[in-house]
């Protein structure tokens, strides 16, 4: 149903631009269409050209003005985008019956051509498949900005439409996925209509979004309550949008599917474009990331910017960030032993492990906290548990003892993909306040120290490799023999 709202805001379009200088394809832009297959498509819905609707909406609002004496009859042709006083002349007699001269005789009668308003309920055949373009999470926030708000409640209003945006469209993207890998959508004969879903539907639709979502944000940049980091996110969602991918499979598949939209006959393209739904959280294992992936990765990325920030500040209760900060260190090797706590109480663990890497004191990283280390062996959390290991950092190719585990980490990725060398890169909040608040469990994802870090770096819109180069680590500043207050989270820099 996308080319019946591509229609009205082409409308929208052009009674706000009436007394500009516009043409079809300047139309045609605005609702990312070719100008040939937009006025098929007007045409065929409304029964008038664009071209023939533009001049009459032009030359019933140049009657009314004339008739209101709203300027002369020059300026008013002039107003409405005539280049001569003869040629509005003639078109005006045309629509009107009678020339401007006449307009205030007391026996004139003068058309009035309204704005169209396209109203269409479409049943049956692909109603479904229409339907999740609707439901995604719009914003209409146009439409309830006024200029009585302040700019921090006009930027409110956005935060809550991306925080009902976070909870609704990740299921949409899903159903996206499941809707391409269907074979029974992709008949031949279903194909123009996909393409109207898929690429003037979803893909126009977001790209239509982030560009208002762009202007109403410039418009409150000066009053400084805009998260600057929003302006990248959007960025790399147009990117995405755009047909712009990091890997050259995928991106194969999506310049084919750009490039002609009869490729998605081919099961291996679709399957490249859906990849596999990652649950509403976002975080299910996937053998396959495709095209839709990103797309959904990139809306999250977005809303994340808007709504994360006063979220992680809510959930510092009792406690404080000191300090926030990202660091790049040099190849390491973690050295430790897997954290398996029996007795709450009882520290002859922590400090028989931390006692024996004394004994390396030679091999120092530079970043020699006592921490305690978490991760997944690069896969998904809904597939692999986490495991903790009790240990330090230590410089790259240390000797690892005897009965000690080790995990080694690289400042850039390498092969493999999945699992360690993890990266050397890492976001380090250091936190104050009440020790206990800081390792609260309740309405936390872990754990408040886990999710305040977490929530920090992604209001920021710095990547998290997850699952590939994921892992997290408490820091204990004081030794392991006393509670943690730091806390380390994996990031892509």
């Amino acid at each position: 149903m996308y080319w019946l709202q591509s229609i009205n805001s082409a409308i929208h379009f052009i009674e706000h631009n009436i007394t500009n200088k516009i043409g079809i394809e300047d139309i045609s832009k605005e609702v990312y269409s070719s100008s040939a297959h937009f006025q098929r498509i007007f045409h065929l819905v409304t029964g008038i050209t664009l071209g023939e609707y533009v001049r009459n909406r032009r030359l019933s609002l140049a009657g009314r003005d004339l008739q209101l004496g709203n300027g002369k009859v020059t300026e008013v042709a002039m107003r409405y985008q005539y280049d001569t006083l003869e040629s509005f002349s003639k078109a005006f007699l045309r629509f009107h019956g009678i020339k401007p001269s006449a307009v205030k005789a007391k026996d004139s009668r003068l058309k009035f051509y309204s704005p169209l308003t396209i109203n269409v309920s479409v049943k049956g055949g692909f109603d479904m498949s229409f339907k999740l373009i609707d439901e995604f999470c719009w914003s209409n926030i146009d439409d309830q900005i006024t200029e009585a708000l302040s700019d921090a409640e006009k930027y409110q209003m956005v935060i809550e439409w991306s925080k009902k945006a976070r909870g609704q469209n990740p299921d949409v993207f899903d159903s996206l996925t499941s809707w391409i890998l269907d074979d029974s959508q992709w008949t031949e004969d279903k194909l123009i209509e996909n393409e109207q879903i898929l690429m003037n539907g979803v893909l126009a639709r977001f790209k239509e979004q982030n560009a208002k979502l762009r202007a109403y944000l410039r418009a409150l940049s000066g009053s400084d309550v805009v998260n600057k980091a929003v302006w990248s996110a959007l960025d790399r969602f147009d990117s995405y949008l755009a047909g712009q991918t990091d890997d050259p499979v995928l991106q194969k598949a999506v310049d084919d599917m750009f490039n002609d939209f009869s490729s998605m006959n081919n099961r291996r393209i679709r399957e490249l474009i859906a990849g596999n739904a990652t649950g509403s959280a976002g975080v299910n294992s996937v053998e396959l990331y495709g095209y839709i992936n990103c797309l959904k990765d990139c809306d999250a990325g977005v809303q994340w910017t808007l709504f994360m920030p006063q979220f992680a500040q809510r959930q510092q209760k009792g406690f404080q960030i000191e300090s926030f900060e990202y660091r790049t260190m040099p190849e390491m090797r973690f050295i430790g032993k897997e954290f398996m706590k029996e007795n709450p109480g009882d520290l002859s663990q922590e400090l028989a492990v931390f006692a024996a890497l004394d004994e390396l004191g030679e091999y120092k990283s530079g970043f020699d906290y006592d921490i305690l280390l978490f991760h997944h062996f690069g896969k998904g959390v809904d597939v692999e548990p986490c495991h903790g290991f009790l240990g330090r950092f230590m410089k790259a190719q240390t000797p690892v003892p005897q009965g000690f585990t080790y995990v080694d980490f690289t400042p850039k990725r390498n092969m493999p993909e999945f699992g360690p060398p993890y990266l050397s890169q890492f976001a380090l909040a250091i936190f104050a306040g009440d020790v206990n608040a800081m390792h609260s469990c309740d309405h936390y994802d872990v754990d408040a120290m886990y999710d305040v870090t977490r929530n920090i770096i992604l209001g920021q819109g710095v990547q998290i490799p997850y699952p590939h180069k994921y892992w997290t680590a408490e820091v204990f500043l004081d030794g392991a023999a006393n509670p943690g207050t730091a806390y380390l989270f994996s990031v892509e820099l």
